[in-house]
């Protein structure tokens, strides 16, 4: 049994076919997802998605939506987690964090709403789902001002010194399709080496395709109306072979050690029963 830790099955790129994608999930052993939101907008959908198919979701704000942000919408944030705070698939505020790849939204502006979301997930007791891309400095500082349960850092890329702070912290890093590819050095070798209680698999489906669906930018010049790759949960069972040949597990070993680190990170995920 696997669990997708991060998953955005509320995407416009599943509009067409999102029932038969969470099926194919199921018959591919990944008997649950966590949905996080990403801006205000999508609370309730992220929730009704969660309730339709048997799903877990996280409520936040992004950091690259923070842009299109109003003040209200903490408010809403606030509320949404005070209303549905009994709702045992509501196992986390996220996805939140820090995107220092990109220029816009100023650093500044994402780090303001950054520390507001830390202190509503401490004051409803929740863990975090973290946006890290090139900000782990920043998001670790975040964390020693605003003490929460621990949670995940999604999509994790950093260096070896910053991934043992977020685990001494009581975080799981998050790993997904960019591990299967060869030259991604730096993740497969963190998660190679990383303590056993430290990994959980994800997708970020539709985004982060693994290396047997990405398209090249030659492919895509080549055939410029074939709409991009478009990434499933139902991968994940394949992206998990190489996290079990990095670590020289089992796929079972594999598929037990990451469920089991995924609850640890989100503890509701065991009311699912999953």
């Amino acid at each position: 049994m696997w669990i997708d830790t991060h998953c955005h099955l509320d995407a416009p790129e599943f509009d067409a076919d999102r029932a038969a994608v969470v099926q194919r999930a199921r018959s591919a052993g990944v008997a649950l997802q966590v949905l996080p939101a990403v801006e205000a907008s999508n609370f309730e959908t992220v929730r009704e998605l969660a309730h339709a198919h048997d799903c877990a979701y996280a409520l936040g704000i992004h950091p690259l939506c923070v842009g299109r942000a109003v003040d209200e919408d903490l408010d809403r944030l606030r509320q949404a987690l005070h209303r549905h705070r009994d709702d045992p698939r509501l196992v986390a505020v996220g996805e939140i964090g820090l995107d220092h790849f990109m220029a816009e939204p100023a650093h500044a502006l994402q780090e303001r709403w950054y520390h507001a979301q830390l202190r509503l997930a401490r004051d409803a007791g929740l863990p975090v789902i973290l946006h890290v891309r090139r900000s782990a400095d920043g998001l670790l500082k975040g964390l020693r001002r605003f003490e929460v349960p621990g949670g995940i850092a999604h999509a994790f890329n950093a260096s070896g010194v910053q991934a043992a702070a977020f685990v001494e912290r009581g975080f799981r890093l998050g790993f997904g399709g960019a591990m299967t590819f060869e030259r991604a050095l730096r993740i497969r070798a963190l998660a190679t080496t990383l303590p056993v209680h430290a990994p959980v698999l994800e997708t970020d489906a539709p985004d982060i395709p693994p290396h047997w669906l990405y398209r090249t930018a030659a492919d895509r010049a080549a055939e410029p109306d074939r709409p991009p790759a478009r990434n499933e949960p139902a991968e994940l069972p394949r992206i998990a072979e190489t996290l079990a040949a990095l670590r020289g597990w089992s796929l079972q070993e594999t598929a037990a050690q990451t469920t089991a680190n995924a609850r640890a990170a989100l503890p509701r995920l065991l009311a699912l029963g999953t």
